[in-house]
C-alpha cells in the first residue's frame, strides 16, 4: 500500500480543510501559511540524532551531536563504526551511558537486519511505532516525531507532546493540561484527520518557535 507523504500539494489541501473545520485553528493558518515540513529519507541518522537530543535543549544537543561527530573524524558513522566504538567513548562526547547503550542497540538492530528502512514506506502507522519502539530508546514520542518530520506521514496525532499540550491549553481555552484522551477527542471534533500531522504543525508555531 503507498501511503501519503506531505508536499507543498498536501499542505495546502490540509490548510484549507483544517481551516474549514476549525475555528481556533483558522487564524493560525492564516497567519503562518502552508506547513513547510519537508520529508526526507535519511531514516538512519534521524533516529541517532533523535536519541542524541533526548531531553536536551537544542543547543546543547547540537554541541554533543559535534562532538559525537567528531569521534569519526567528521563524518557521520555507519553502524559498524558505532560499534566499534566503547560506551567509555561516547560518554567523553557528553553522552549518557543510556545513549551510548541505546545508540549501539540501534546500530547492531541494523547490521543483524531486526530494523530495517526500507519497508517503512509500506507500513502505516501503528506498525511503524512498533518496529521503532523495539529499539532501546526509542519511544512513542521519538516515533511520531520520526513519522511526521522525517517520513513526512500527514495524519499523526502527537498526543505526547509537551509543545502540542500547550499549545491546545492555550488555543482552546484549557484550564488544565490536556490528557492525550483529550487531545483525541478535539482531534476528533474538529475533523482533523487525515491532517493530524498538519493540525500539530500548526498548533506547535501557534506558541511562535521557530522552525
Amino acid at each position: 500500500m503507498t501511503y501519503p507523504i506531505l508536499s507543498p500539494k498536501l499542505a495546502a489541501s490540509a490548510a484549507k480543510h483544517l481551516a474549514s473545520n476549525d475555528p481556533a485553528l483558522a487564524p493560525v493558518i492564516a497567519e503562518f501559511g502552508l506547513c513547510n515540513i519537508q520529508p526526507h529519507q535519511n531514516y538512519y541518522q534521524e533516529l541517532v540524532d533523535s536519541i542524541v537530543s533526548q531531553q536536551l535543549s537544542i543547543k546543547a544537543a547540537a554541541s554533543i551531536m559535534q562532538r559525537f561527530i567528531d569521534l569519526f573524524n567528521g563524518s557521520f558513522p555507519s553502524p559498524e563504526a558505532i560499534l566499534q566504538k566503547s560506551a567509555e567513548d561516547f560518554r567523553g562526547a557528553g553522552l549518557s551511558y543510556a545513549k551510548a547503550n541505546y545508540i549501539r542497540d540501534l546500530a547492531e538492530r541494523i547490521l543483524d537486519g531486526r530494523l530495517k528502512f526500507d519497508h517503512l514506506d509500506q507500513l502505516n502507522n501503528d506498525e511503524i511505532v512498533k518496529e521503532l519502539t523495539a529499539v532501546k530508546g526509542v519511544g512513542e514520542w521519538t516515533a511520531d516525531m520520526f513519522m511526521m518530520f522525517c517520513m513526512g506521514r500527514p495524519d499523526v496525532l502527537a498526543t505526547g507532546d509537551l509543545g502540542i499540550k500547550n499549545g491546545i491549553r492555550s488555543l482552546y481555552k484549557l484550564k488544565d493540561v490536556p490528557t492525550p484522551e483529550q487531545i483525541t477527542k478535539i482531534a476528533s471534533k474538529n475533523s482533523w484527520h487525515p491532517y493530524e500531522t498538519v493540525a500539530c504543525w500548526y498548533i506547535w508555531r501557534s506558541l511562535r518557535n521557530k522552525d
